[in-house]
């Protein structure tokens, strides 16, 4: 155990040093928030996967087909879709309007302080959405991993309250530039050991065809909590509640509604997630942005393969190991394990021992502390900066912006700590295929609802208002929280798996709103100016500021001749 926390201890210490030695030498909120918009393609593609491939996906995608077999592809297939509108509608225009943040993009678009204060708030909770479940994986990893906590706490709770304190002071000393190389090492680390977790495997006999049809012999079952001990629940068949489920076929999870939301929120939801628009900003230009994403799309691709050939291989190797491994006893039943984001960690063990254990946690880790970080800077950016400089203290020198920022840094962590520590996940490991992967596509709904209709709506209509996009990003967002509390609730009743992925309900109603409004309402006036700024080439952007320039020299010319 000792050399547990040793390694972890090396991990956090590497990590923060390189955030601290790579820090940027001038203190100013461009270089905190956007690395002063140096950021190579390559760079900031990676950094944006060590953003966007977080516990959800190191742990949760591979989790969910481990628990509902083909169903649990349909998170794998809709993250990685989820870069294809961004590619196609969002990166290139956003980056060249070019602002610091979701929020400053929305005010400055259209010209409405109503909307930069309204968008901040919706990003700060999808950010607290969004770390929650972060927190959560950090804590089954530690519990796991080293199955002791500090200082009187749980294990979980001690993994949650160390994870999340490492990377807040990482991101207070290392701001973009020491928080990009990270993520960008992260997410090098993270895919080598995927690699080699599945190098392994595969030579170890396993074969993703056999294996599936071998677990699609009987129906698909999992542990559920009955009293004081556990037994194997038959799983229902969501397409046809006559028949069993099976590994192999549709139905383990969704109906044929449930997987159509599913996807739709991921994809869309995507190019409304605070911490990977803000990275877009940093691009030098829209062509890097555009390219960028295009990178990230075959880093998903690769990436998402491989967790769900890893997750069918633990479900495999797990089961038939079960009765030969001792130490299986405590997290199985029936040969089936009663979390299933302890699959790749189990799965790491049976292969490497301590060792495999350990980089499996190590990745986990990784996972969750890079994404912890892009998200706490998106929240210190949208306080800081969109709210203490333009609203609380305007006249603030960049010293004070810079500690507004990380102070908002702390609080947002605390918060997220706070609100982890409330959850069990044996206790909803019944519920959800994957908690981690369940709670961080409400974040998706969240994002896909209140900001993704209204980034569409910004960028490419231009009737576009800023009472309209306020009153339908507010929309968005009470619809998709309602319906998902209510699917918490009643998650067993009818519509139960559009209630908690509700994107292709909520997302239109705040479409609509904001159309609406916006006919009602007057868009900016200096429009034309802002339409040459998203869509123009560069040398209709050169020619603005020139003829803006031009302007400014006369009216000074006029000023001084009286």
């Amino acid at each position: 155990m000792t050399a547990s926390i040793v390694l972890l201890v090396v991990l956090l210490v590497a990590i923060g040093s390189v955030a601290v030695l790579i820090r940027p030498q001038r203190a100013s909120t461009f270089e905190f928030y956007l690395a002063g918009r140096r950021i190579g393609v390559v760079t900031n593609a990676c950094a944006i996967c060590g953003d966007y491939f977080s516990a959800a996906s190191f742990l949760g995608v591979a989790a969910a087909v481990y628990a509902s077999g083909l169903d649990g592809m349909w998170y794998a297939t809709g993250f990685a879709a989820g870069f294809v509108p961004v590619l196609l509608f969002i990166a290139a225009p956003m980056r060249r309007f070019g602002e610091f943040s979701i929020p400053d993009f929305l005010g400055r678009r259209l010209d409405s302080h109503s909307v930069r204060i309204t968008s901040v708030v919706i990003v700060q909770m999808i950010i607290l959405a969004y770390l929650v479940p972060q927190a959560v994986a950090s804590g089954i990893t530690w519990e796991l991993f080293v199955g002791y906590g500090l200082a009187g706490l749980s294990p979980y709770a001690t993994g949650v309250l160390l994870s999340t304190a490492a990377i807040m002071l990482m991101v207070a000393l290392g701001g973009m530039r020491g928080t990009t190389w990270t993520q960008a090492m992260q997410f090098l680390l993270l895919l080598a050991i995927f690699v080699w977790l599945a190098i392994v495997v595969i030579g170890a006999g396993f074969s993703y065809p056999n294996a599936v049809a071998e677990l699609s012999e009987q129906p698909l079952a999992n542990p559920d909590r009955a009293g004081a001990g556990w037994h194997l629940e038959p799983v229902t068949n969501q397409l046809d509640p006559d028949a069993p489920a099976y590994f192999g076929e549709p139905g383990g999870q969704y109906g044929q509604l449930g997987q159509f939301a599913l996807i739709v929120s991921l994809a869309m939801g995507t190019a409304g997630l605070p911490h990977v628009m803000n990275r877009y900003f940093t691009s030098p230009t829209g062509t890097a942005a555009r390219m960028t994403t295009v990178w990230v799309l075959a880093l998903a691709g690769l990436f998402y393969v491989l967790a769900v050939l890893l997750g069918t291989a633990a479900r495999s190797v797990i089961r038939d190991m079960s009765s030969e491994v001792a130490w299986l006893d405590e997290l199985t039943t029936g040969g089936i394990l009663r979390v299933p984001e302890h699959a790749l960690l189990v799965l790491g063990q049976i292969f490497g021992g301590r060792a495999g254990l350990g980089l499996i946690a190590m990745g986990a880790l990784i996972a969750v502390l890079s994404t912890i970080a892009g998200l706490l800077l998106a929240s210190a950016s949208s306080w800081g900066h969109d709210i203490y400089e333009r609203h609380i203290n305007p006249h603030a020198t960049q010293r004070q912006a810079l500690w507004a920022g990380r102070a908002a840094v702390a609080v947002v962590a605390v918060l997220s700590a706070v609100l982890a520590l409330g959850v069990r996940p044996e206790s909803l490991a019944g519920q959800f295929p994957s908690i981690v992967a369940t709670m961080v596509t409400w974040a998706f709904v969240l994002a896909g609802s209140a900001l993704t209709p209204v980034f569409i709506l910004a960028i490419w209509w231009r009737g576009t208002t800023g009472p309209g996009a306020a009153a339908g990003m507010i929309t968005g967002a009470v619809v998709a929280v309602s319906m998902c509390a209510a699917g918490v609730l009643f998650g067993d009743a009818g519509y139960g798996e559009l209630l908690l992925t509700p994107t292709i309900v909520s997302a239109p109603c705040g479409a609509v709103v904001t159309i609406a409004v916006s006919l009602a309402t007057r868009p900016p006036e200096n429009l034309p100016e802002i339409w040459v700024r998203l869509h123009g080439t560069a040398a209709d952007r050169r020619a603005l500021t020139l003829a803006r320039l031009t302007m400014i020299g006369i009216g000074r010319r006029k000023g001084e001749g009286r």
